[in-house]
């Protein structure tokens, strides 16, 4: 393994070294993904390098007791054993996470040939309040700190810009949820939110100091740009 990482170009190991540190650090790493700048899905030259290289990150990974998994059907590289390093998700993240599933699953059984869904936040709203898994409306702040949470770990990604939100503010599904938990798991999850519904506060946080932590969060994966 060693001899094969020294092989390689001083270019190639940075490239490597990137890589590790993105799958480390977001479980997933997409082969397509949707470029705001030309409006479409596009390759991911990162998933091309892992996909190219995938026997070196395969041992790397197993030295910590790490699986690296590819789903070519629907187009993903992911790790799995790394759950302890992993962080815990806003009980409102969770929330949306969970019905993105159920969306996910239901327009895909439907029609669709694309492992890429598009809902809305209306739509994803909506079920929020048919599941009554929320007393009252959650502030701008616990909205936008849940989105960017599922954004890091390759769950979705905004179509419009998410200081606009609204209803029509239309929201990418990525496979990777399918990969996330089961349709049993799902049900069983959205039960237990039921006999618990959503606190009108998510935890002791103030508003203004989840306001700072966000703020820092877009400044360094540049996210201001973009809104999301």
């Amino acid at each position: 393994m060693l001899r094969e990482y020294e092989n390689l170009t001083t270019e190639e190991q940075e490239k490597m070294q990137e890589a590790i540190r993105l799958l480390w650090s977001h479980t997933f790493l997409l082969e397509r993904k949707y470029e705001k700048k030309s409006r479409r899905m596009v390759s991911d030259k990162m998933y091309d390098f892992c996909d190219r290289h995938k026997e070196f990150l395969e041992a790397y990974f197993a030295v910590a007791g790490i699986r690296l998994l590819q789903d070519t059907e629907l187009g993903v590289l992911y790790i799995q054993g790394a759950e302890s390093a992993g962080e815990k998700l806003p009980k409102l993240a969770t929330i949306y996470l969970l019905l993105l599933k159920l969306i996910y699953d239901e327009k895909m059984a439907a029609v669709s040939s694309s492992v890429h869904i598009v809902t809305t936040f209306g739509e994803l709203n909506g079920r929020v309040g048919e599941f009554r898994l929320s007393r009252g409306l959650s502030s701008m702040t616990e909205i936008k700190r849940a989105f960017l949470v599922l954004k890091k770990y390759q769950m979705v990604e905004f179509l419009d810009v998410l200081e606009e939100l609204n209803e029509n503010t239309r929201i990418l599904i990525y496979p990777c949820i399918n990969l996330v938990l089961n349709r049993e798991e799902m049900e069983g999850l959205l039960d237990s939110f039921k006999e618990d519904p959503l606190a009108e506060n998510l935890d002791t946080e103030s508003d203004e100091e989840m306001e700072k932590e966000d703020n820092g969060k877009e400044a360094e994966d540049g996210t201001a740009e973009t809104g999301v």
